[in-house]
């Protein structure tokens, strides 16, 4: 079973930036898609970023096109997720899940842990 620890949340002023990373182990991602989720206080967790075994296809949410890079290093065995020109409505737990397949549409597993993102106006 794989494990996944997400970190580099942190507290960041409006228009500022934070990479999240996700590192695994148990198992090698390398065939698998990744997901970026993200939960804010008193809402439902949201897929804001996805990208698929090889990287060559990638999905973001409406609310971060622009703003999120997500990217791999398969032979790392990590994801990551660029957010620049942060907002407030950016703040939230961000997971990183394992797909269930190459491609996201095959949907994800369980996240980790999380990483707090706060985002101060």
């Amino acid at each position: 079973q794989v494990q996944l620890v997400e970190s580099g949340g942190g507290l960041v002023q409006a228009g500022g930036s934070l990479r999240l990373s996700c590192a695994a182990s148990g198992r090698t991602l390398s065939n698998y898609a990744m997901g970026w989720f993200r939960q804010a206080p008193g809402k439902e967790r949201e897929l804001v970023a996805a990208i698929s075994w090889s990287g060559g296809s990638t999905f973001y949410a409406d609310s971060v096109k622009g703003r999120f890079t997500i990217s791999r290093d398969n032979a790392k065995n990590t994801v990551f997720l660029q957010m620049n020109s942060l907002k407030s409505e950016d703040t939230g737990v961000y997971y990183c899940a394992a797909g269930r397949g190459r491609y996201s549409h095959q949907g994800f597993g369980s996240g980790g842990q999380g990483t707090q993102v706060t985002v101060s106006s």
